[in-house]
């Protein structure tokens, strides 16, 4: 079962939401979705815009609702009839903060004083970052407030007073997702399900809010390839809920006192979102599919990515080296496209047809090496032996990844141990 924003819409998802292949029920998408672009920020002038800054009194909206809460009553409505149903079940629910636009309910401003806001702690382009690798953010450009900043393409800055608005409307966003999420959960517990209900919280990518003199998605760094990834397996993360024990009780944010709450485990080992299928295919006792080929399009069914079964046990904290490998054999990958050497106005989101550089980047826990390359479109092959540009940030030095050392580490060809098998 799909509720709200699961895969992207249009044709990398069939336009179908890959219906009917992977859902069993046509997938939901709320009613008030198709606002969330469209002109319904009010400005200071009194009218409304299409801005990048929304927030909103619901009283005040068209359905005098918003995509996410709307998604969140259909999740709790499925499962109210799941557990009516002595199946086993997969829901999937996709929310839409806080992806922009920052449209959410203007109340969870209250929580970030634009006072208490400050800048990214690396606001400026570093000197030695490739052209091919900057991302000149055009989707936010296209904002009317942004717009009317008249701000230079493609490295002029956003205005420190702006920047700082941003930044308190994403983490406002953050935290009316947060709400919402818990109050699926809490609907969870109150199924009594959560004995029996394996829980992902993860997002498809990361986000710029100022870093590198970058805004939005479109890039190698970590701070748009990094997601959060966390997992509750019952009797495996956690012991089984005692009766009247509550593992997700719903904390609301605008409480002044909060119940402090025990904190989960964390591993430092790096993983890929790849590895959810195997992972959950044998956490539910599934046959985890083979490795897929090189190429792989003959084979019907295959992975990617490792089972990370191993980090869903309970243990005793002085077990967990037994636990885990090398961290340093562990080896995260993103690519990203481009059309042209320099920024221009289609480098965030060129069409197939006019990717000429792809930007492959792998992350270990030392440092991340990204290298652009030639690329063919049409033949979806990358030629290593042109490369434009390329990058080098060492963790432990340079966390931020603001100096590059690529052309001090004289580039080289990629070493075989890190290209994937």
């Amino acid at each position: 079962m799909s509720v709200g924003k699961v895969f992207h819409p249009g044709i990398s998802s069939n336009h179908s939401d890959d219906f009917p292949y992977s859902w069993s029920i046509p997938p939901y998408h709320p009613s008030s979705e198709k606002y969330e672009n469209t002109k319904t920020c009010r400005g200071q002038d009194g009218q409304l815009h299409a801005n990048l800054l929304c927030p909103v009194d619901l009283a005040d909206v068209p359905e005098g609702t918003l995509p996410d809460k709307q998604s969140t009553g259909q999740a709790i409505h499925l499962l109210e009839k799941m557990k009516m149903s002595t199946r086993p079940f997969f829901l999937a629910v996709g929310y839409h903060k806080p992806h922009i636009p920052f449209r959410y309910p203007k109340e969870f401003q209250k929580l970030y004083p634009l006072e208490n806001i400050t800048l990214a702690p690396d606001p400026h382009v570093p000197t030695g970052l490739p052209a091919v690798a900057y991302n000149p953010w055009m989707d936010i450009r296209s904002r009317e407030d942004v717009q009317d900043l008249n701000i230079s393409m493609p490295y002029g800055p956003i205005p420190a007073d702006f920047q700082r608005k941003i930044r308190q409307s994403y983490f406002a966003s953050v935290s009316y997702l947060d709400t919402e999420v818990g109050r699926l959960l809490s609907a969870l517990e109150d199924l009594q399900l959560t004995s029996s209900t394996i829980i992902v919280f993860t997002s498809d990518h990361g986000w710029s809010l100022g870093e590198h003199g970058e805004w939005a998605k479109y890039s190698n760094f970590d701070v748009t390839t990094r997601v959060p990834l966390m997992v509750y397996v019952p009797g495996r993360t956690a012991l089984l809920p005692k009766a009247g024990e509550k593992y997700f009780p719903y904390v609301d944010p605008f409480e002044t006192i909060w119940e402090s709450m025990e904190p989960g485990r964390r591993t430092e080992e790096l993983v890929e979102l790849v590895s959810l299928f195997p992972t959950l295919s044998g956490l539910v006792g599934l046959q985890v599919p083979p490795r897929c080929p090189v190429p792989s399009f003959h084979v019907e069914l295959c992975r990617e990515g490792q089972n990370l079964l191993k980090h869903f046990q309970v243990y005793d904290s002085e077990e967990d080296s037994d636990l885990h490998g090398n961290p340093r054999e562990a080896i995260a990958y993103s690519q990203y496209p481009r059309p042209a050497d320099s920024p221009q106005w289609n480098s965030d989101k060129p069409n197939l047809k006019d990717i000429k550089i792809m930007g492959y980047s792998i992350r270990t826990i030392d440092y991340r090496y990204t290298v652009w390359v030639g690329f063919n479109p049409e033949e979806f092959v990358a030629n290593f032996s042109d490369v434009h540009a390329g990058e080098l940030y060492f963790v432990d030095s340079d966390p931020l990844q603001d100096h590059n050392v690529y052309n001090d580490s004289q580039g080289g060809e990629l070493p075989p141990s890190w290209m994937r098998p």
